[in-house]
């Protein structure tokens, strides 16, 4: 049993959003093992905000009578990265009816086809890849989910905007974490991109596009909240964006896949003979091991006591997400690539938590999940039988310091030819 105390360990100094931004993987984690406890407050922004890790950690963040979402992401995010009035500010009945309209967008058939849609257009993208002498692969990538993701989501997507498109929606989670002018563009890019989106929508609830009504863009643009008002056209657009902008964000994923892949060549020769097993272990332990979100916030919803600490009504808190994915009592070697750990693993929903934890529908963990693996699983196949390349001379390591964090190099390729 723990011993009770009667305050929460307190980094000193009068703020440490700048600190927290040098180490935003580290700095919880590394903060929580130098007191001993899963816990710690810090200023963030200069407003007190407690700092969480670990698996009991994440269970307790995730239980919704403790913790809401509302209020709790700074607002220089809503601008840039989240967007306001989104599902990721909603709390409770609002929260699951909106949500419920994300996943039925996540059947194993509306998912597979997007797999071949987004497979379809890496190989267009490869055959002019292959005129090329090398190719900056991140880059790359933006345009390849762009028009794969529009295209599933009905949204009409002219060939001559997809660069502009393709730029927009990168920024808004390449560059939500800087200071001054990269921040300036993505809050520039994210009003730009809403007011298109928002066209989009008008356009279609007035007949003037007739997209399926499967597709995202109708579900949303037909969507009514439990009192039967359909969103404004404003909030419907933010939503839209929470289906593009993540799916075009996982080029990080599939950059960080070709990663794996060079710097372990035998699991590529296993994958080349080996059955889809290995493949979800090989997508699993990517989200696991490499850094995406480093953190998510919420604020106490009523007071109450964890491990004999405080948590006050009103309070912001941090969960370390990348801790957890990292946490030696959960995870053998955790510093160590190891696909194989997943041919065995017993799924539990507070130790791998790339994208949130919890329930799908209850909680705050990610409705675009099982789209992610689901893509990343297409892409691992088509980096490993579809296409031959190079990895030219290039700075491999990963810069921890940018968010999302990537290979200094982005990944470039050469020599790329189609299978």
């Amino acid at each position: 049993m723990p011993v009770s105390i009667h305050h929460i360990p307190r980094l000193l100094g009068l703020d440490h959003t700048l600190a927290l931004m040098r180490d935003p993987y580290e700095f919880i984690s590394r903060h929580c093992r130098s007191f001993g406890w899963d816990v710690f407050e810090m200023r963030l922004l200069l407003r007190r905000t407690l700092c969480m890790t670990g698996a009991d950690a994440a269970k307790v963040f995730y239980d919704p009578t403790r913790f809401k979402r509302a209020g709790a992401a700074p607002l220089r995010l809503q601008e840039s990265l989240l967007g306001v009035g989104g599902v990721q500010s909603l709390d409770g009945v609002e929260h699951t009816h909106r949500k419920q309209m994300f996943l039925s967008l996540m059947s194993s058939e509306r998912l597979q086809e997007l797999a071949s849609i987004m497979t379809r257009t890496l190989r267009t993208g490869a055959e002019r890849w292959s005129t090329l002498d090398r190719i900056v692969l991140y880059d790359e990538l933006h345009a390849v989910l762009t028009r794969s993701v529009c295209e599933w989501a009905g949204v009409p997507l002219p060939e001559e905007d997809v660069t502009k498109r393709a730029q927009q929606l990168c920024a808004m989670f390449d560059r939500a974490g800087a200071v001054g002018p990269p921040h300036w563009w993505s809050r520039h890019a994210r009003n730009r991109a809403e007011r298109w989106m928002a066209e989009i929508i008008e356009s279609i609830r007035a007949g003037r596009i007739d997209s399926s009504q499967h597709s995202a863009a109708h579900q949303i643009a037909s969507y009514r909240d439990g009192q039967g008002q359909p969103l404004d056209a404003k909030t419907a657009a933010v939503e839209l964006l929470n289906v593009l902008r993540p799916t075009v964000a996982l080029s990080v994923y599939i950059v960080f896949l070709v990663h794996a892949l060079h710097v372990h060549p035998e699991y590529k020769r296993r994958l080349e003979t080996q059955d889809g097993h290995l493949a979800q272990a090989f997508v699993q332990e990517v989200r696991r091991f490499y850094p995406f979100f480093p953190a998510v916030p919420a604020i106490v919803r009523e007071s109450f006591e964890w491990k004999g600490m405080p948590f006050t009504e009103g309070t912001r808190v941090l969960l370390d997400l990348h801790g957890v994915n990292h946490d030696p009592r959960v995870w053998k070697e955790p510093k160590l690539f190891m696909p194989d750990r997943f041919l065995s693993w017993q799924e539990n929903a507070y130790t791998l938590v790339p994208q949130g934890g919890g329930d799908h529908l209850r909680n705050h963990r990610c409705a675009g999940e099982w789209l992610t693996i689901a893509l990343m699983k297409a892409a691992l196949e088509f980096f490993v039988t579809g296409v031959s390349y190079q990895l030219p001379e290039q700075d491999l390591g990963i810069d921890r310091t940018r968010l999302p964090a990537l290979p200094r190099s982005r990944l470039i390729l050469s020599d790329v030819r189609l299978l």
